[in-house]
C-alpha cells in the first residue's frame, strides 16, 4: 500500500469513527460490550469504499459518513452471528476472542441484533441527505443485508458444508455472503453523490467484481495465512470441508482468478477520471493484502 492511500484510509476511518463510538443510542448495560465489538480492529473496507465512492463521483457529495458508518455496523453484526457456535463456531475475531467467548451466546446475538438495528438509524438520521436518498440507501442495505444478499449466502454456506458445490454456485453464493455489502458500499457512496444510472452501474460492476475478489483472497489467505496475521483461525474452512476456490481451483488457480476479478474491477471503472484512483488502489489492496 503506498503512502497515499494509506494517509486517504486513514482519513476515511476517522470520518466514521465517531459514529461508531459507543454514545446515548447504547443502554448502559450494553456499553462495553458494544464497545468491545466495535473496537477500531477492523479493515473497515465497506465504509472506505461507500466514502470512495462518492469521492469519485463527486467532490461535493453530501454527507455520507453515517450511512458509511452503517455499513460497518452491519458488517460488525454479521461476523458476531457468525461466529456462533451454531454458524461457523470459531473462537478468533480480529485479532480477540469472538464476542460470544468474551462473553456469552445470547449476549452476542442481542449486540448483533442491536447493530443491525442501529445501521437503519443511522441512515435515517443523516444530515444534508434527503429523504429520497435516505429510503433509497435503506432498501438497498437491506436488501445486501437479508435473504438476497447475506443472510441468504450465510444459509447456503452453512448448508454447502461437506458437499460438493460448482464453481458458478460457489461465486453465486459468495455474490450473496460476501459481494452484497460490497456492492451495496459503492450504491451507497454513489446514491450520497447524486451520481447518475450510468455511474451507478459503473461503480455496482467494480463492486460485484471486487466482491468476488475479496472472497477469492480470503479462501487464499485460509491456506497460506496464520492465525496471529489473519485475526481469526487460519485453515477452518479447509478443516470444514467447506467448497472454497482453492478447493475448486487449486491454489496457483485461485490466485489467478483473483487477478482475472482485479482486471475486471479495473475495467469497470474506465469511465471515471482520476477521482476514482483510489478505488483502483484499493481493489490492489484488496487482492494483494495479507490479512
Amino acid at each position: 500500500m503506498n503512502d497515499a492511500l494509506a494517509t486517504f484510509l486513514q482519513e476515511c476511518r476517522r470520518r466514521v469513527a465517531s459514529h461508531l463510538e459507543v454514545g446515548p443510542a447504547y443502554p448502559n448495560a450494553l456499553e462495553d460490550i458494544c464497545a468491545f465489538a466495535l473496537g477500531d480492529t477492523g479493515k473497515r473496507i465497506r465504509p472506505v469504499l461507500a466514502i470512495t465512492a462518492a469521492a469519485a463521483v463527486s467532490d461535493n457529495a453530501a454527507s455520507v459518513s453515517q450511512p458509511a458508518a452503517a455499513l460497518e455496523l452491519i458488517h460488525t453484526y454479521s461476523l458476531i452471528h457468525d461466529d456462533l457456535p451454531a454458524m461457523d463456531d470459531d473462537d478468533m475475531r480480529r485479532g480477540r476472542p469472538s464476542l460470544h467467548k468474551a462473553f456469552d451466546e445470547a449476549t452476542a446475538i442481542l449486540v448483533g441484533d442491536g447493530l443491525q438495528a442501529r445501521a437503519f438509524e443511522l441512515i435515517a438520521d443523516a444530515p444534508d441527505l434527503s429523504a429520497e436518498q435516505k429510503v433509497r440507501m435503506i432498501k438497498v442495505l437491506a436488501e445486501a443485508s437479508g435473504f438476497a444478499g447475506m443472510v441468504g449466502g450465510q444459509y447456503i454456506d452453512i448448508q454447502a458444508t461437506n458437499s460438493d458445490m460448482s464453481l458458478e454456485d460457489l461465486k453465486a453464493m459468495h455474490e450473496m455472503k460476501t459481494g452484497a455489502l460490497i456492492r451495496a458500499s459503492l450504491a451507497l457512496g454513489g446514491i450520497a453523490a447524486n451520481a447518475s444510472e450510468e455511474q451507478l452501474a459503473a461503480l455496482d460492476s467494480y463492486g460485484r467484481h471486487i466482491g468476488l475478489a475479496f472472497q477469492v483472497v480470503d479462501d487464499i489467505l485460509d491456506v497460506e495465512g496464520d492465525s496471529a496475521t489473519l485475526g481469526k483461525t487460519a485453515g477452518k474452512d479447509h478443516e470444514a470441508n467447506k467448497p472454497t476456490y482453492v478447493r475448486l481451483l487449486g491454489l496457483e488457480g485461485a490466485k489467478a482468478e483473483a487477478r482475472n476479478l482485479l482486471e475486471q474491477a479495473l475495467a469497470a471503472l474506465e469511465g471515471f477520471g482520476d477521482s476514482a484512483d483510489h478505488l483502483r488502489e484499493l481493489a490492489r489492496y484488496i487482492v494483494e493484502r495479507d490479512r
